[in-house]
């Protein structure tokens, strides 16, 4: 609702004195948080922004970021705006906040800002355009074998409302040995007269596989050619574990959708994800939850749905954790400063230091594949006689904290980031080594 419209929903006048002074408002608006500046790869800099315990090596930040001041800084200022007034705060920001926090959205990823919708994690994305495809019975969803169960179940749960077929595939088997043209001919091979959608997932949390979405792109891109415009093939990604990682523009990466939650590589805040879509794609999805944009103008009449932003349309309606997601132009920004050229060397360079050292191991059995191009960020592995919660659990009795993939074949996994060094990753790597 409009400000005034709700004021008047109160009884309340615009002028009655008993809004909160516009100095109050404004001093705490997202538009007026100062980042701490840091310079592009000061990565010790960066480290000291974060208040993530020193007390062990953290090679699982990937999972759930820890906010880094500037972030916190922003939740706490939204924080205090809302305790403080929470009405009048909501009301000074709501008409234009999402659209300044798409603009940024945009700055860092690419595309369109208006082509942007907000959510609260990656697997609400999925659900949101899997859900929202105007699918038919008999139409065919491609999806692959490495997908993150979120993936699996919300392709599962849309064609059991729609009568919809999902088939799965195999893009490589052993994956420390996938290749670029392999997997093309996989999926071209795959494709089918039925096939409407092929799902995918940029950067594999199983394998640590990141696939050529651009390659594939191509391939859809062609067969795409040989269709009528309502039977061509929509391609999806859930981008998660290759944003804030890959120096890549989404709208150039060849996707129709990409999803990413914003909590992780990010460092954004707890809470938060992100919908790009080029207009193809939106047209043909429907919104699932209603809008808290400009959409509400059209119900109350005021103005037509074309004038409304497609990602402001699509993006979820309600009362969220406002003062988290409203800080999330804090991690863009963050990333952006620091340069997402430099950070997809660092990060690749970490990568490639902790694979070379597993490889020298004859007890590890490395699954993620050594070219840079076709790996990012995670890196897999077992260790002889071992399952792989075990090998968790001793590095963190060594005070080195990891994870194990959450799939029926699990690995060993460390994850590299922005917030380590060699040093930690030389330390980590012994403490392998002496397992053998």
């Amino acid at each position: 609702m409009l400000r005034r419209q709700f004021l008047n929903v109160l009884g309340l006048s615009v002028g009655t004195g008993l809004l909160a002074p516009a100095s109050i408002l404004g001093a705490t608006s997202v538009l007026d948080v100062n980042n701490d500046t840091i310079k592009p790869g000061d990565w010790k800099a960066l480290r000291n922004l974060f208040p993530l315990t020193r007390d062990y090596i953290q090679l699982s930040t990937f999972l759930l970021a820890s906010h880094p001041k500037p972030v916190s800084d922003a939740i706490e200022k939204h924080r205090r705006g809302f305790d403080e007034n929470p009405s009048d705060y909501w009301h000074h920001h709501f008409q234009t906040i999402d659209a300044h926090i798409s603009k940024v959205a945009a700055q860092y990823m690419g595309g369109k800002a208006e082509n942007v919708a907000l959510t609260d994690s990656t697997t609400m994305g999925l659900g949101l355009i899997y859900s929202g495809l105007k699918l038919q019975q008999g139409d065919e969803i491609l999806q692959t074998v490495h997908d993150h169960y979120s993936t699996d179940m919300s392709l599962a749960f849309r064609a059991k409302r729609t009568g919809a077929k999902v088939r799965r595939i195999a893009l490589y088997e052993d994956p420390a040995q996938v290749s670029v043209s392999d997997v093309q001919k996989r999926l071209r091979a795959a494709i089918n007269p039925e096939t409407r959608v092929v799902a995918a997932t940029w950067v594999h949390s199983s394998t640590g596989v990141k696939l050529p979405i651009r390659a594939m792109a191509d391939t859809i891109k062609e067969l795409n050619k040989k269709r009528k415009a309502k039977q061509q093939i929509l391609f999806c990604v859930d981008g998660v574990h290759g944003f804030g990682i890959e120096n890549q523009d989404v709208s150039q990466l060849g996707c129709d959708f990409f999803v990413a939650g914003t909590h992780k590589w990010i460092f954004g805040p707890r809470g938060t994800g992100v919908v790009w879509g080029n207009d193809r794609a939106w047209e043909q999805s429907e919104p699932v939850i209603p809008s808290f944009s400009a959409s509400y103008e059209v119900w109350l009449g005021g103005m037509t749905q074309d004038q409304v932003p497609l990602g402001e349309h699509m993006s979820p309606g309600g009362f969220h954790s406002f003062e988290h997601r409203w800080a999330l132009p804090e991690a863009f920004n963050l990333h952006l400063q620091l340069g997402k050229d430099k950070v997809q060397a660092r990060i690749h360079q970490l990568n490639q230091q902790t694979k070379q050292g597993l490889a020298k191991m004859p007890h590890v059995t490395l699954y993620t594949p050594a070219n840079s191009e076709l790996s990012s960020g995670l890196v897999c592995f077992d260790v002889k006689g071992m399952k792989a919660e075990t090998v968790v659990e001793m590095m963190h009795k060594k005070g080195i904290i990891m994870s194990s993939t959450p799939y029926r074949q699990s690995f060993a996994r460390f994850a590299p980031s922005l917030l380590n060094n060699e040093q930690e990753i030389e330390l980590a790597l012994a403490e392998i080594s002496a397992l053998g």
